[in-house]
């Protein structure tokens, strides 16, 4: 198994390119097409594409786990150290800057930004649990039986699920956090941070109860 500094790394490095991704994409997304929709769908493709890259590159290093909700849930299943948790959850917020304002600068926007997006209303809270819950429940699925899909299965879900949440599917506190610091297409207001974050909190406690349940070994 790889050092603990080299993990962390690899969560801080993957979080950074998922960040320019999503960020990267809405901007470009945004100069080439005035309309909504198919702004949404550039954005949507490389996001999931990049996601099962990502997984397939760290996920033999880290976990490749590039969202708190996730290291918090091995944490809490016993599969995964606090200590760990901690260090990881720390890499995802930093690499989730990190990606952004690298985006931000491929783009020669100013760097340091915060986002006007209104993403509010229980709507929006609800999209965001059940964001959650269904992308853990993606992963605890496959781990339990076909734990080689897990980067398609993640990027398809997420390809999916940010056209049928109303939120397009953050499920991610480190990536509503970076989010909230650009200005751009992907971007949150920082007002409205906090309950997305304790929306995905709720989707990730009720994942865990029901995985517990449909695959208990």
């Amino acid at each position: 198994m790889p050092a603990l500094g080299q993990r962390a790394f690899c969560e801080w490095l993957g979080t950074a390119f998922l960040l320019a991704a999503v960020v990267g994409s809405g901007i470009m997304a945004r100069e080439l097409t005035g309309d909504d929709a198919l702004a949404l769908l550039c954005n949507t493709l490389p996001t999931g594409a990049i996601l099962a890259v990502l997984i397939l590159v760290f996920g033999p290093l880290s976990g490749a786990h590039f969202n708190p909700a996730v290291s918090l849930t091995f944490a809490l299943r016993g599969e995964l150290p606090w200590s760990t948790a901690t260090i990881y959850i720390a890499a995802q917020v930093l690499g989730g800057l990190v990606g952004v304002w690298a985006a931000h600068l491929m783009f020669e926007l100013p760097l340091w930004q915060f986002s006007i997006t209104q993403r509010t209303g229980p709507g929006q809270w609800l999209a965001e649990a059940v964001a959650t819950f269904g992308l853990l429940l993606t992963i605890f699925g496959c781990v339990s039986r076909r734990p080689e899909s897990v980067p398609y299965a993640v990027g398809l879900y997420i390809t999916a699920a940010y056209w049928f949440t109303a939120s397009t599917s953050f499920a991610n506190p480190a990536v509503t956090i970076a989010r909230s610091l650009s200005d751009t297409f992907t971007g949150i207001a920082p007002a409205g941070v906090a309950a997305f974050i304790v929306s995905q909190f709720a989707g990730m406690v009720a994942a865990i109860i029901l995985s517990r349940w449909l695959w208990r070994e």
